[in-house]
């Protein structure tokens, strides 16, 4: 039975829990879909194909919608999400009214053409991304299907709204305060190693930021490159590279010797568009390097709703790390329905996209000691529940374990931007640290802020070692992760955070690697210390020594004392791995000899199911011991319908107010300390 492959997850839960022309006259919508060939790839995102299905349930004609306009603004029940001019395509605007949407292009018609027959269609493109092969439009949802008719066109979906996931604490519970006595590592600050701050701004006054604030750019067309109207950004911002000024230090981010990079795509209430996070993207793939920008933050997220393969976001993401960033995003904030019933499959785009190191958040219960650390009731969990339909209709999932560690993310106190909307709407965020605009905090939690804590630590990761690749980074800072006892993959994936380990590790690998260095070569310049651990405020913390992989994990130290395949730029970790009739397989081209893939039994049955059980990690801890799906809410077609989904909108919109009271209150577990500006405690 050795080999037998545990989690076969995918196995599991793969079953559901022509040409732009002048449209011809009359012609319906109906008969415009029954045009597409059989057993065609499907060129329309689900939740868009899901409004066209709406739109057209009577078969109306173009003049009959026009019609029909009063009847249908009459039956809204939300307003439309408009952005600074863009319209967000949903079923509550009008099909003929001009909506946004994003086109993936396959071919290479000229421009000009293709905004003649746009122009025809009542549409025009209104951004190009030459990078990325992505066009921005605006069209009538009307003429979708006549426009992804086109041959040159591989697939659209709508523009989505994007949100805030939303000798310090953190610097202790993280593990930088041990790491900083470690040999050699009293030094590593996170210099030249600067991060890109993807968020609702960064209000550059602050002084937990200041000469830290390199550059800024506003996409979201409103020009504040040195404030931050919401206030989420620049809390971010400080838990990543905040310096040690306020309150004697008490708030110093991960890595205070990088710089950040302000690229606001969030506007004054913490609302966005994936095309606006999209231009940020194609910024940062021409001025990451003159910048020196290692590391992108991502505290926001958008529905996942397309497999990550068609997701235009997700895409974005793999060519940043492609090019050798190390792209942080946050898992989300749906870890549970309104009720409080915990739930599965929640993880937002891009967090669902493998190359990405997806956070999720754990609840440090305001101590420094880590044997009374968890997961956060809030923090969303996998496996990932985006979708595609394949050319014989069958929707297929990604069903991929996310997230893929955790860091401590429940009341955290960081910078606060001078008169932001979070602290006017929500008084109980100010920490009231300071009478000083400029030194003041705020309390939030989520996601959003565990994300930019393991954003500092993958800086000091590269200062430590600089030749290290995006997927070396996240397979370090994977293996080092300490297991929580008692959860599961889906919900801590390799573990929580340990940042003296991760750079000690990285302070072990060769700086001669090359990515045709060959499978099972030397990966340290010396041996692994014994045993695989560290002292973290007074505990021994043990590596996990496991990496997620898509739909299982490795473990083993072959992982760090030889080079992988799966290491090199332009794979992702998941890579050593193939799926093959629902089994998952190891793929030895790309994985060296001592690596071995989680083994043990899986069971199914009333009681749930049991992923890797009685694989043992991290010094007698079991991933997954007694964790059973069975006690939560598995989604069964990546769409939870009637908790706050509007499928169509593309974003989590009736708890938006259930989702800012995550960032406002958390958990309701003791906080990290407060301390006032002049080093005076707040009880």
């Amino acid at each position: 039975m050795k080999r037998h492959i545990a989690l076969a997850l995918v196995f599991i839960l793969s079953f559901p829990l022509s040409t732009l022309s002048v449209p011809p006259q009359p012609q319906t919508l109906k008969e415009l879909k029954t045009k597409r060939q059989a057993h065609q790839k499907p060129k329309l995102a689900p939740d868009l194909a899901e409004m066209l299905e709406q739109d057209d349930q009577q078969s109306l004609t173009f003049g009959q919608i026009r019609q029909n306009r009063r009847a249908l603004i009459s039956r809204k029940t939300t307003p439309p999400t408009r952005l600074n001019g863009l319209t967000l395509p949903s079923t509550d605007v009008p099909a003929e009214e001009k909506q946004s949407f994003i086109v993936q292009m396959n071919g290479t018609t000229p421009e000009v053409v293709l905004q003649e027959k746009l122009a025809l269609l009542g549409g025009r493109i209104n951004q190009k991304l030459d990078r990325a092969g992505l066009l921005v439009i605006e069209a009538p949802r009307a003429a979708i299907r006549q426009i992804a008719a086109d041959s040159n066109i591989a697939y659209v979906s709508p523009d989505r709204l994007l949100g805030a996931t939303t000798s310090g604490y953190v610097e202790r519970v993280s593990g930088r305060a041990d790491m900083l006595r470690l040999s050699g590592c009293d030094k590593i600050d996170g210099a030249d190693m600067n991060v890109a701050v993807l968020d609702s701004g960064i209000w550059g006054e602050h002084h937990s930021i200041g000469d830290r604030l390199l550059t800024g750019v506003d996409f979201t067309g409103r020009g504040l490159t040195k404030s931050d109207p919401f206030g989420h950004g620049t809390h971010v911002a400080s838990l990543a590279i905040g310096k040690p000024h306020v309150s004697k230090g008490a708030y110093e981010g991960l890595a205070p010797g990088a710089k950040v990079v302000n690229l606001r795509v969030l506007d004054a209430e913490g609302r966005g568009s994936v095309s606006w996070a999209l231009n940020a993207i194609n910024w940062l793939m021409t001025n990451a390097a003159k910048n020196k920008i290692r590391v992108v933050n991502m505290s926001f997220g958008a529905a996942a709703v397309d497999s990550y393969k068609n997701d235009p976001l997700c895409q974005a993401v793999r060519r940043l790390v492609n090019v050798g960033m190390v792209v942080v995003v946050a898992a989300g904030n749906d870890g549970k329905t309104s009720n409080g019933k915990k739930i599965y499959g929640r993880i937002h785009s891009p967090g669902n996209e493998p190359s990405a190191i997806t956070v999720g958040a754990a609840n440090t219960r305001g101590t420094d000691t880590r044997n009374d650390d968890g997961i956060a009731t809030f923090s969303s969990r996998g496996p990932t529940r985006s979708s595609y339909v394949d050319a014989n209709g069958v929707r297929r999932y990604d069903n991929l374990i996310k997230p893929d560690l955790v860091a401590t993310g429940n009341k955290l106190v960081g910078a606060a931007a001078d008169n932001n909307y979070l602290i006017r709407n929500y008084p109980d965020t100010n920490a009231y640290v300071s009478n000083g605009a400029n030194h003041n905090q705020m309390l939030m939690s989520g996601t959003s802020m565990a994300a930019p804590v393991v954003a500092g630590a993958a800086a000091l990761v590269l200062q430590a070692n600089p030749t290290l690749t995006p997927n070396l980074v996240k397979a370090v800072l994977m293996y080092t992760a300490q297991p929580l006892k008692g959860y599961n993959m889906f919900e801590q994936g390799a573990g929580q955070l340990n940042v003296a380990g991760a750079v000690q590790l990285a302070k072990l690998i060769r700086t001669d690697l090359m990515a045709n260095t060959l499978r099972g070569a030397a990966l340290l310049k010396s041996a692994l210390p014994t045993p695989q651990a560290n002292v973290i405020n007074g505990e021994t913390c043990y590596w996990g020594q496991a990496i997620i992989a898509d739909h299982t994990f490795f473990y083993g130290s072959a992982l760090m004392t030889k080079w992988q395949g799966i290491y090199r730029l332009g794979t992702v970790l998941g890579d050593g791995t193939i799926l093959r009739d629902g089994i998952i397989l190891g793929d030895k081209t790309l994985m060296s000899d001592g690596v071995q893939m989680a083994e043990g039994p899986v069971t199914t049955g009333g009681s749930g199911v049991v992923f890797a059980d009685s694989t043992l990690l991290a010094k007698g801890v079991v991933f997954a011991d007694g964790s059973l799906l069975a006690d939560g809410i598995i989604l069964g077609d990546g769409i939870l319908r009637g908790d706050g989904i509007t499928l169509g909108d593309g974003t989590i919109l009736g708890d938006r107010i259930r989702s800012l009271g995550v960032l406002a209150n958390g958990d309701d577990t003791p906080t990290m300390p407060v301390i006032k500006d002049d080093g005076s405690i707040i009880d």
